[in-house]
């Protein structure tokens, strides 16, 4: 919301414009743009920072007296005071006690990135059309949203509430009168998407939105029939995420805001009601803030963990409920992450998923006040244990273990869970399930079940009457027998380490020929890995006669410490390797055909393809960037203000340029400073507003490729971030890429012409 101040004009000098310039801040450069309007007599603006993910910030106060301009934003306690000459303010940007000197240009207002490289619609149509033939499904049957989605109970399982899509893509929330069958449109989804809702309490809903995808959630609580819609978090520039439910307390949760500065989070209390906040914890030390909190169900803060010196972790712990005190000292690396019993007679008891005794993660119980594991509870000599489940209507019963082999393993517990299981698994062999909802006295279950074949199925699930009935299938349209099987792989790398994925074969891999193969990996990259379930993206490429390659390389998450570790500045280098040794596993398995091979991922998947392709010259056919870094020195100078913490760990994952073998690898591992190696096509695809990728980071590879001659159609949404959430872009980029994909995997027809 854009306030209006009026401002004193007492020389006839307009500052109505588009205002650039760059503060230099310990060595970096801070883009800062100001859009200043006027109307009447009175000047408004708007603030960017790209490089902190940051657009739109509204000014509260703009001046200009004879040539004196100020601006303030007091929510982060800046101003800005400079003298007009022209086309150039020169003035000074101070903020929490600091001065920076600013020269401001007027510049003419555009759209980000170079505007005359994206191809155009006319051009990614014609692409778009070679993926033609005599298909049974279409892009829009994988990847159009479901009717309806999200489903959800309310606490006394009275309603359930769910997302559904309305002919112009917008997916409101709906909620239902289980008894009546009543139904009422609770929240509007307008221009904006509402990128997650839940139920806060009976009567009232939550949910969260951005602003055309930077990544600054705002939370927002709205009545159940859809009345008293309020935002809870109108703070520009500040990202909130939920930390606790609070189920005793009806009336509030427990956020974390960087509202009172932009690189640390701090807990707050909120009224879902009017939004009135409490601050429960101050994060003040920027240079060792507070990563984490730990509450408990009434909300009282029990313990934080610290970060120290940039990559330690330090743990602190209140054992009389006031007091905290250093408990235990960790590296970034390790993890220790307790849930308190509730129903031992010792308050400080807790279930605790750690690896600091072990290379994979364990669930041990542990008494927080004596700092001592009592037992070791579960542990799997091959994958991380990766979460437990208690019950809080029958007392926080331990229920179940979860970890992740080759497909999402659960492992009950209580006596309760295992007959719950026994009646879900009998009923549903093969498939994954999850218990996405329950009410609060357990009366009603809603069980989500997936498999490789099958996007998802919601079903209710009431114990005392021991059935089950279908409450909706998300993917009608698409049949389990036309799908294609996701089959886990393993195979040794060159230097011998064990390596896991999955591969994804069309039915003529099945019948005996040797396929296109499209090498997807993942984003991220650490910590992160592909999982067995249904994936749209291979079911698609499949569908078209093309398998799907996933690999967890080194880096990958749910292998333990070690694996994990031996990716630590491994990006570009051996974490490649693995995925190189995949394809060549399924080229000896003569699966796929050598001499058609692509490469495709978004985030580190696209910065894969980019290191691919320059890496690995005669290796692939052709690639597909989406959102990919190219050049590893201004993906760290760039990144927002909430990750400027975590800066030294990315230096320890990635690469410190501080360190001079490390440059040297970071300029080798870089693919902006090898693009004359690139010889295949190359698509490439961005979100204007990503502040995780800056958007020149594509620009300079579509411009530089295409001045030697290679093939690049480059597509840009400019109502987009870090990937495409609006249905519409989706779509297109799948379609798009099954055009490219055809043009460069398959024999068929002329190809169309692209501009440069």
């Amino acid at each position: 919301m854009i306030i209006l101040f009026s401002s004193t004009i007492t020389k006839a000098q307009d500052i109505a414009g588009t205002w650039e310039g760059k503060l230099e801040v310990q060595g970096m450069e801070l883009p800062l743009k100001f859009h200043i309007t006027k109307e009447g007599e009175a000047y408004t603006a708007l603030m960017d920072s790209p490089s902190q993910g940051a657009f739109g910030l509204s000014m509260d106060e703009v001046t200009l007296q004879e040539d004196l301009v100020t601006m303030s934003y007091a929510q982060i306690g800046a101003k800005y005071a400079g003298k007009i000459d022209g086309e150039t303010i020169t003035g000074t940007f101070a903020q929490s006690g600091q001065e920076f000197p600013l020269v401001l240009n007027k510049v003419e207002n555009k759209l980000p990135g170079n505007t005359s490289l994206p191809s155009s619609d006319e051009e990614l149509s014609e692409l778009a059309s070679l993926d033609a033939g005599n298909y049974k499904y279409q892009v829009e049957d994988y990847f159009a949203k479901p009717k309806a989605r999200s489903f959800q109970f309310s606490p006394n399982g009275k309603y359930l509430s769910y997302r559904e899509k309305d002919d112009k893509g917008k997916n409101h929330v709906y909620v239902k009168n289980i008894d009546t069958e009543e139904i009422t449109r609770a929240i509007e989804e307008k221009e904006e998407l509402i990128r997650g809702y839940g139920w806060a309490n009976e009567t009232r809903l939550i949910y969260v939105m951005d602003k055309g995808g930077n990544e600054n959630y705002h939370l927002f609580a709205a009545d159940l029939d859809g009345t008293n819609e309020k935002e809870l978090t109108p703070y520009d520039g500040v990202q909130v995420s939920i930390l606790n439910e609070l189920k005793e307390d009806r009336d509030h949760l427990i956020v974390s805001m960087n509202k009172n500065n932009a690189q640390v989070f701090e807990p707050f209390k909120i009224n879902i009601n009017t939004g009135e906040l409490e601050q429960l914890y101050k994060n003040e030390d920027v240079q060792n803030p507070i990563m984490g909190y730990i509450f408990d169900k009434d909300g009282k803060l029990r313990g934080f963990s610290k970060l120290r010196d940039g990559v330690n972790m330090d743990m602190y712990y209140a054992v009389d409920g006031t007091n905290y005190k250093l408990l235990k000292q960790t590296s970034w690396k390790d993890t220790f992450s307790p849930k308190f019993t509730y129903s031992s007679e010792n308050p400080h008891e807790a279930y605790v998923v750690s690896n600091l005794d072990s290379d994979k993660t364990e669930v041990v119980l542990y008494d927080l006040k004596e700092n001592k594991v009592l037992k070791t509870l579960f542990t799997n000599e091959n994958y991380d244990i990766s979460g437990i489940s208690q019950s809080r209507n029958r007392n926080y019963e331990l229920d179940f273990y979860t970890y992740e082999g080759q497909k999402q393993e659960i492992v009950p517990v209580s006596e309760y869970y295992k007959k719950l299981h026994a009646r879900i698994t009998d009923r549903f062999p093969g498939k994954n399930y999850s218990v996405a909802d329950r009410t609060d006295d357990e009366s009603k279950y809603l069980i989500f079940v997936q498999g490789d074949r099958l996007y998802g199925e919601y079903y209710s699930y009431e114990p005392v009457e021991g059935t089950f009935q279908l409450v909706y299938n998300l993917m009608p349209q698409l049949k389990e027998a036309d799908m294609a099987e996701m089959k886990p792989i393993t195979f040794k790398s060159r230097d011998g380490v064990t390596i896991h994925g999955y591969i994804t074969l069309p039915q003529e891999a099945i019948d005996g020929k040797k396929v296109p193969v499209i090498v997807n990996p993942h984003g991220g990259p650490q910590g992160i890995r592909d999982s067995w379930g249904f994936n749209p993206e291979a079911q698609l490429f499949a569908s078209r006669g093309y398998a799907t390659l996933q690999v967890n390389f080194r880096i990958s998450g749910g292998y333990g410490k070690e694996f994990l570790e031996s990716g630590f500045k491994q990006i570009g280098r051996k974490a490649m390797d693995d995925v190189e040794d995949g394809l060549q596993y399924v080229i000896d398995q003569e699966w796929v055909d050598k001499d058609k091979a692509a490469i495709y991922g978004g985030s580190h998947g696209g910065y894969a393809v980019l290191r691919g392709l320059t890496k690995t010259p005669d290796l692939y056919a052709c690639g597909v960037d989406y959102v990919g870094v190219s050049n590893l020195f201004t993906f760290m100078t760039t990144i927002p203000a909430y990750w400027k913490p975590y800066e030294t760990i990315l230096k320890e994952i990635w690469y410190d340029e501080n360190v001079p073998e490390e440059k040297v690898i970071m300029e080798e591992v870089s693919p902006v400073f090898h693009i004359d190696k690139i010889k295949k096509p190359l698509l490439v695809v961005q979100g204007a507003n990503d502040p995780r990728v800056n958007i020149d980071e594509s620009d300079q590879i579509v411009s530089s490729l295409r001045e030697k001659g290679v093939d690049v159609p480059y597509m840009v949404k400019y109502d987009e971030g870090h990937g495409f959430a609006k249905e519409e872009n989706s779509i297109e980029l799948y379609k798009v890429m099954m055009g490219f994909f055809a043009k460069h995997l398959k024999e068929e027809g002329p190809a169309p012409e692209f501009k440069g």
